[in-house]
């Protein structure tokens, strides 16, 4: 059974092999007290019946594969993007393992981030001894310029209260007083990822902002703050970089870890790469106007840019498809009198052209989407722009006000007007929809693809196949390098989907001598 120096093989490999299946059917016939197998297919094919999706969706007090994740997650993120800055959790080690552990599957990087491993004795005492510690070593032994500091559930359960304990570890030595130490609140058990993301950001901006905004000259630069919330795809940080530097706009990308997630390979290990300067963070204020790509996940750090800084945070849409493209770039263009230049102009008339070119094959595509709130919203728009036709759009984490801009959203375009909304809805959720008012694909991240293999497991003809564009995305490498934002994004976006239609055509058309008379070479 053990595996061979001249004939090694992969996991899928070597449990093919003769001895590992007798060893999993012997696991099977001793321990598992299985069913029998007449039973597992009766209850599967139970479960892909409308009688079972009602009963699905009247289920209430329990979660099955949440479309979301937990606040820290987010104010890890959020917190990498900033200079010189460590992520610090202040909490168990097992919850930022499995943040870490998300980041590098999706990735392919290390990611930075500590935690003062809290465990029983701090649950019934308080935290306050590893905060202390915590900090002392992290500064030690990491050398950071900044310390972000966000909780988790036992530390919030428990009632810590940051603020006091960052400020007696200081009086007390353990970190020099001069460390900055911007922090958030995120218990995971309410909000997303979303939320965390949103607290750090405001946590960073109160923290390095607030106690000058006596004497800053609040919005009288001739320059943007843009802020583009949780995203994971890199190339959206270098598309926004780049048509705000065709344009000649003075920019401030407010958290930018495009950097430290793509360090090179080149021999030398980089924990703080890039990242958005604190010093820029501080003349934020300055600026004429901050713009929130994705507005309905960033509640708190609008109410304190508007409220607080007293600076515009004028409502737009994220800016994924033409027409919120244009939006975005005209009001740029509107707040800083800087003009679309050319390259731009042309960027969006061959978007035109690839739509053009592949309108035939996405025209009337059926597509079912779950993922986050203003994702979801520019990709509902995008399709249409395509002709395909929105059939379900599920949120587990959105509020009652998206709902609300999704319906008027859809109701703008024949090709999503009956598009079904689902919001507080899982994956259990989403797998009955893909059976009972089949798509053509669905759009999602990699969870999607246990869905695409149980609708295959029905027959080929239930298949839905899965287009991963989301986060995260944990079983294709790569992907989190391209852009969604932007032409430049609808052009990734669209070549995906015209693709992924023409490979299913292919799969649809290659019995010889069966299906073959569609099995074309020119599309």
């Amino acid at each position: 059974m053990p595996q061979q120096t001249d004939d090694i093989k992969t996991g899928y490999s070597l449990f093919k092999q003769p001895e590992y299946q007798e060893m999993l059917a012997n696991k099977q016939a001793d321990f598992e007290e299985r069913v029998d197998q007449a039973k597992i297919d009766e209850v599967f094919e139970w479960t892909t019946t409308e009688e079972y999706q009602k009963l699905n969706f009247e289920r209430k007090h329990i979660t099955i594969d949440p479309a979301k994740a937990c606040q820290p997650l987010g104010s890890v993120l959020c917190a990498l993007g900033f200079e010189k800055t460590l992520p610090y959790v202040h909490g168990s080690q097992g919850c930022v393992a499995y943040f870490r552990t998300y980041f590098n599957r999706h990735f392919k990087e290390p990611v930075a981030c500590v935690s003062d491993s809290m465990t029983e004795d701090a649950a019934v005492f308080g935290g306050q001894d590893n905060i202390y510690h915590g900090l002392q070593n992290a500064y030690a032994l990491y050398k950071p310029e900044v310390i972000a500091i966000s909780t988790t559930c036992m530390a919030e359960v428990i009632g810590d209260d940051l603020n006091a304990f960052v400020g007696n570890a200081k009086e007390g030595g353990y970190l020099p007083a001069e460390v900055p130490t911007p922090f958030a609140h995120t218990p995971s058990f309410v909000g997303s990822h979303l939320t965390g993301w949103d607290a750090m950001l405001e946590g960073m901006l109160r923290y390095f902002t607030l106690s000058d905004l006596d004497t800053a000259k609040v919005a009288t630069v001739n320059k943007v703050n843009i802020v583009q919330g949780f995203d994971t795809y890199l190339g959206n940080y270098r598309v926004i970089k780049r048509m705000m530097e065709e344009m000649g706009v003075e920019y401030n990308l407010l958290s930018d870890p495009s950097e430290v997630l793509d360090t090179p390979a080149d021999g030398e290990y980089r924990m703080y790469a890039g990242g958005t300067p604190i010093d820029s963070v501080k003349e934020a204020p300055m600026a004429k106007a901050t713009l929130l790509l994705q507005g309905d996940q960033m509640v708190k750090t609008r109410k304190f840019i508007t409220n607080t800084w007293q600076q515009e945070a004028p409502a737009i849409n994220i800016p994924m498809g033409i027409d919120w493209t244009d939006d975005f770039l005209m009001k740029v263009s509107e707040i800083t009198g800087q003009p679309i230049p050319e390259s731009i102009a042309k960027e969006r008339g061959r978007l035109v052209d690839m739509m053009t070119d592949s309108h035939t094959w996405l025209h009337g595509v059926t597509v079912s989407l779950f993922g986050d709130p203003d994702y979801l919203l520019g990709m509902t728009k995008l399709l249409t722009e395509f002709g395909c036709e929105v059939k379900h759009i599920l949120c587990h984490n959105a509020a009652k006000r998206w709902r609300k801009k999704m319906e008027a959203l859809i109701a703008q375009s024949p090709y999503s007007e009956n598009a079904q909304i689902f919001v507080g809805k899982d994956l259990w959720h989403f797998r009955s929809l893909m059976f009972t008012d089949k798509p053509d694909l669905m759009i999602g991240n990699s969870y999607g693809k246990f869905i695409e293999r149980d609708t295959r497991a029905k027959g080929e003809e239930f298949e839905v196949p899965l287009v991963r564009i989301g986060f995260p995305i944990f079983d294709r490498h790569h992907l989190h390098q391209q852009t969604t934002l932007g032409y430049e994004g609808a052009m990734t976006i669209l070549t995906t989907l015209v693709n992924e239609v023409l490979a299913k055509l292919d799969r649809e058309t290659s019995e010889l001598g069966k299906t073959d008379f569609g099995f074309d070479l020119v599309r």
